[in-house]
């Protein structure tokens, strides 16, 4: 179950090392986007300047009202579409902002101003046409020209891609370095993207050099301690993370990254200590409690695991995951009908969950349930590959069955690959051999 941890250690610090596309939508459009610039029209000539007046002077109910009026007359002008978008934007109505730019981007599939916006919104939202439309964004231009918004369309790419398709926001961020100046969070970024790519000495490289140029961030410490513990280097990785949080002891993110490499190195006591810390600070997180649960679990202390379990269970208890994570626990404090109902619960919508099969197969062996254990081993084979408990599972649930021939069989593949680690169940399998060919 350790490595588990480890998993959901790294799903909740990801979206906390570093958010650049969130940071960009603090702001109702994107930094340097120039209110209705896609359509050239000429300043003295724009029958929109005291809209847009208005607009820049963030007074949005009169802007919008004044708008709805002239679109009423110009249903397709992209400009009037934009800026009316802008609007409901500024003041955080995303729903009807995107309808907008839609509406503006199909009356002018060029324009850039529309498209980068309705792209930070929909990667706000990790809505997958996000990149389409920062893709596209990427390949216009801002009219009038406007580097730093173009810069922005690429870094916001950049930042969506940085996992999913590390080759391509590579591209784009550099793309952006090339008509903008690097910033802490590009070097930040340029981690990121490295490390989802694999090139690690390239990741480790470019954190250090972000906190040689931030060394109070919190961001990129989470980020190399990250690099350093799935590199199991934990000694390098502990001194960065205890001074950082000596200076932000409730930092969510350091908080996790602290307690995987408690974890990773054993630590289990400590680990609960700051998991049950971190879970204070994130009562809602529910990975936060998963690996909370997980915690309690190397500690030993079922018990507890099993409260938070429950508990996220009442919360939704149709989650196959948790039901499938609970059955394990169940098994471990010896409750095996009630871990089969879970499990067997949870393999009717996540049928592809080895760890559940097996579970089933065990829990199943334990209440005597010979011909299930072959049917969740049968299933659970579909998925992974055999281990030494998975052919003892094999091999007593077919002698149990007087099937001899397989259970000989399935024991000698136990025998073969249990190396010795499992005394007690080698000693039975050898016995059991003599017995059966006898």
């Amino acid at each position: 179950m350790r490595f588990k941890f480890a998993v959901l250690a790294f799903g909740l610090a990801l979206p906390l090392i570093s958010s650049p596309i969130l940071k960009a939508q603090a702001t109702p459009l994107p930094p340097g986007t120039t209110v209705g610039g896609s359509d050239n029209v000429e300043p003295q000539t724009n029958p929109l300047a005291d809209i847009e007046s208005a607009i820049a002077a963030k007074n949005y109910t009169k802007a919008r009202g004044m708008l709805d009026t002239y679109l009423s007359a110009h249903p397709d002008d992209a400009r009037a579409l934009f800026d009316r978008g802008y609007c409901d934007d500024a003041q955080g109505k995303a729903v009807q902002a995107k309808e907008f730019y839609r509406k503006a981007i199909a009356a002018n599939p060029r324009q850039f101003e529309a498209r980068l916006a309705l792209g930070l919104i929909l990667a706000k939202a990790g809505d997958p046409e996000a990149r389409e439309q920062l893709q596209a964004a990427a390949m216009l231009e801002p009219n009038p020209p406007n580097v730093a918004a173009k810069g922005q369309a690429l870094r916001a790419l950049a930042n969506l891609l940085r996992n999913t398709d590390p080759g391509v926001a590579k591209q784009a961020l550099i793309d952006a370095l090339r008509i903008t100046p690097e910033t802490p969070d590009d070097t930040l970024l340029a981690a990121e993207i490295a490390e989802a790519a694999g090139d690690n000495d390239v990741a480790e490289e470019a954190y250090r050099r972000a906190l040689n140029i931030t060394p109070q961030s919190s961001a990129a410490v989470a980020g190399l301690t990250h690099l350093l513990i799935a590199e199991k280097k934990y000694s390098d990785a502990e001194p960065f993370l205890k001074s950082a949080l000596t200076r932000d002891p409730d930092d969510p993110a350091l908080n996790a990254q602290y307690a995987a490499l408690l974890g990773a190195e054993g630590r289990d006591d400590e680990a609960v200590t700051v998991l049950e810390k971190l879970r204070q600070l994130e009562p809602e997180d529910r990975t936060i409690a998963k690996m909370l649960a997980d915690g309690y679990l190397q500690a030993g202390e079922t018990d507890k695991a099993d409260a938070v379990y429950t508990e996220l269970l009442v919360a939704t208890p149709d989650d196959a995951e948790l039901e499938s994570d609970r059955g394990q626990v169940l098994i471990r404090e010896g409750k095996y009908a009630e871990a089969l109902v879970l499990l067997q619960n949870a393999v009717k919508t996540r049928q592809d969950d080895p760890e559940a099969w097996g579970g089933i197969a065990f829990a199943a062996s334990k209440t005597g349930q010979f011909p299930l254990v072959l049917d969740a081993l049968t299933m659970r084979s579909k998925f992974t590959a055999e281990t030494p408990a998975t052919y003892f599972l094999w091999a007593t649930a077919n002698d149990n069955l007087h099937r001899s021939k397989q259970a000989l069989e399935y024991y000698h593949l136990f025998l073969n690959s249990a190396s010795g680690k499992f005394p007690e169940e080698e000693r039975q399998a050898r016995q059991r051999i003599v017995a059966l060919t006898k």
